[in-house]
């Protein structure tokens, strides 16, 4: 089991974690870098190479390269490689190993595992690990299958078989890379596929499967023997089931009559594309349509989609579907009177309202300070598309306005660190204020401020 120390002392799990993250990056960097890994033989710039790794690992999908046209087969399946861990977290996979060799793991790493699933403890983190696992290849598998009733027909059975089970990983993960290139034009994702209906339906299926969560899944499984399902599964499932309906139609509304996204198609097809992009938006990165001419109206509602994100212990990003539903409904809660935030007839606990208010804050300062930044040291770029590229960067979304494959080298190294902090920032942010409210001392009292407020 991977077991970091220092100084004799383990290291918490958010860093082990973290560790883990950047040294996948690295390798997959020095990878890229090889002649091997491009499609022309040749040496990759060290930036591109780290962007691409970054990108992967943090499964969010934004390139300076195309992918299907500038990497060799190689260079795409290392890309692959590291969104399949990056998705599932290198501890995951550590200790998968290591149970499947029946390795008996100290406490610390059994801890660690437990952080890196998202496990409510870890006791029980062995068979969760497990269902992980499961639960990816399993769904990874069943949507390979089905993109291959229509890839293999379309690209023939060697490349329909590739493309199949590429875009299934990358889909699941929420990753949002795609190689169609290698059939369509650089950096068009899958709008050849627009009018594809397998492409419509199990694509953004995948995407969901993959953003629901573990814990939710496992929960789901266990449900054919309770017959009950958690608080928090019930409170995701809703969430994301709103937010789905409320993407298509918004997307539906404000692109209806666009020319150059929906405007000059039937009703089936911008229904269906408009389901599709209201999927990916939230964190998966692939489009059907040029996302590039959509309405500012449109970009706006997609910056807050994004920023949004998945449900926690998912491969997705964002601020999650929980953190922000508890926002939403402590507002509520103060407008209509109450004293405390009630969902769904719980009572949420304050520590847990306070910590995502928190997150929430922490990550909208960090997209405020990162496009405003972006925005003033490339001329030329709107601040709406800034900040959809910093949103898209840090919720892990993939979607992207061109600014990663034209902007500066400053540019560039501020979207892999977000990318990066967007990966691990809520883990890390949540497991160091749960760290904090441990070690509160409870016994301190203060005297009563008063303030006016609004």
């Amino acid at each position: 089991m991977l077991s970091i120390k220092a100084k004799n002392k383990h290291l918490p799990g958010a860093a082990v974690i973290s560790i883990s993250f950047i040294g996948i990056i690295l390798v997959g960097t020095l990878l890229l870098m090889m002649p091997f890994s491009s499609a022309r033989g040749a040496f990759t710039n060290p930036l591109t190479a780290l962007f691409t790794a970054t990108s992967a690992t943090c499964v969010t999908g934004l390139v300076v390269v195309d992918t299907g046209t500038y990497w060799s087969i190689f260079g795409q399946v290392v890309i692959l490689i590291m969104i399949q861990i990056g998705g599932l977290g290198l501890v995951t996979f550590v200790s998968f190993i290591n149970f499947l060799i029946r390795k008996k793991p100290e406490l610390h790493s059994m801890k660690v595992a437990s952080e890196s699933v998202n496990s409510s403890g870890f006791y029980d983190v062995k068979e969760t690990v497990r269902r992980v696992i499961a639960i990816s290849f399993s769904a990874e598998a069943v949507g390979a299958l089905l993109l291959m009733t229509s890839y293999i027909p379309k690209f023939g059975t060697a490349r329909g078989i590739y493309f199949s089970i590429y875009h299934s990983i990358t889909a699941f993960c929420n990753a949002g890379f795609d190689i169609m290139g290698m059939n369509s034009p650089e950096f068009s994702s899958m709008t050849s596929l627009s009018y594809d209906p397998v492409t419509i339906i199990v694509v953004p299926l995948l995407i969901t499967a993959g953003g629901l969560g573990f814990v939710v899944w496992t929960d789901l499984i266990e449900y054919r023997k309770n017959k009950r399902l958690a608080f928090q599964s019930k409170l995701v499932l809703s969430v994301t089931a709103i937010l789905v309906l409320l993407g298509t139609l918004l997307t539906l509304i404000t692109e209806w009559d666009n020319p150059e996204t929906l405007g000059r198609h039937s009703f089936l097809y911008k229904l269906g594309n408009s389901f599709f992009y209201s999927v990916t938006l939230r964190t998966a990165g692939f489009n059907t349509f040029n996302i590039m001419e959509m309405t500012p109206v449109m970009k706006i509602f997609s910056i807050l989609f994004m920023f949004i994100g998945v449900a926690p212990g998912s491969t997705g990003g964002g601020v999650k579907t929980t953190t922000f539903a508890i926002v939403i409904l402590t507002v509520t809660s103060v407008i209509t009177g109450k004293n405390d935030t009630i969902v769904m007839g719980r009572k949420i606990e304050k520590d847990v309202v306070y910590k995502s208010l928190s997150v929430m804050f922490i990550f909208a300062s960090l997209i405020i300070a990162s496009a405003m930044i972006i925005y003033y040291i490339n001329p030329g770029i709107s601040g709406v598309d800034s900040a959809f590229e910093v949103t898209s960067a840090i919720s892990t979304t993939g979607l992207g306005m061109g600014i990663s494959a034209a902007s500066s080298v400053i540019t560039k190294l501020i979207l892999i660190l977000i990318m990066f902090i967007g990966r691990l920032g809520t883990v890390s942010l949540s497991l160091a204020l749960a760290m904090n409210s441990k070690h509160q001392n409870k016994s301190e009292v203060y005297p009563v401020g008063k303030i006016t407020i609004g």
